[in-house]
């Protein structure tokens, strides 16, 4: 697996995140809700609540913002009533696209959601209209520059942690796990001191389309533009082939 998960791609996503921290922030503060909610306060004992706090850190949120933000949800468990939905459906020219959302009101979310879909020309489908078409897996995508270890030595650390594959980039290692086995891996190269740009589950297209035309390039962007801007969506994937 090569060639789509580049590094370049990562940096220009944290760089869009670094002009809108409150959105990012607000995101992971709804996650580390929900992981607290579900398995305890506990770092040490919960794997999911582990994750988000190295997603937050990846997305370089301070420790007192996440240990405020796993206080508050601590005590206010009984109250935390966010639950995760999925949307499919067709941007221009039958791009895929995929939507997390996490939400505290169903029929707002989907209104917000479907809104997204029309104004860019887009069709919301039922479930599992193109999520075919994509892997779920575990990423965890590595700066060549900040990470000291030879290639080789990298790969066979995160092949005996468990993980399924390991590419090399230009610019970067790429490294994909089941989905169960997620937690374990990054837990593994954490703990021996790799530093991660990215680490999260995601969806991997199979195959990519490109986009050609102006006026698709313009709504399905306008499409993702409106997504992003939304609260309640956690993640976006497309099988648009990347520039």
């Amino acid at each position: 697996m090569s060639g789509h998960s580049k590094f370049a791609n990562i940096k220009h996503k944290k760089e869009k995140n670094d002009a809108a921290k409150g959105k990012v922030f607000t995101i992971i503060g709804r996650e580390i809700a929900v992981a607290v909610k579900e398995g305890g306060p506990d770092p040490a004992n919960n794997s999911r609540l582990r994750d988000v706090i190295a997603k937050a850190k990846a997305n370089n949120m301070p420790n007192d913002t996440i240990e405020r933000g796993i206080k508050k949800a601590a005590g206010e468990m009984g109250n935390v009533n966010y639950e995760y939905v999925t949307y499919e459906g067709y941007g221009p020219s039958g791009i895929a696209i995929i939507v997390e959302a996490l939400t505290d009101n169903k029929n707002r979310t989907f209104s917000n959601v479907r809104n997204a879909f029309t104004k860019g020309s887009g069709t919301i489908g039922t479930q599992g209209c193109v999520s075919y078409m994509f892997d779920k897996k575990g990423q965890i995508i590595i700066d060549r520059e900040e990470c000291e270890m030879d290639s080789d030595d990298l790969m066979m650390m995160a092949l005996d942690a468990g993980a399924e594959d390991f590419a090399e980039e230009e610019d970067s290692f790429e490294i994909l796990t089941d989905p169960d086995d997620f937690s374990a891996v990054r837990q593994s190269l954490e703990d021996q001191g790799i530093p991660m740009a990215s680490a999260e589950v995601t969806m991997i297209p199979q195959t990519y389309v490109a986009l050609t035309d102006e006026t698709d390039i313009r709504q399905l962007n306008r499409t993702l533009d409106l997504l992003d801007d939304d609260d309640d969506v956690q993640a976006v994937y497309t099988n648009l082939e990347e520039g």
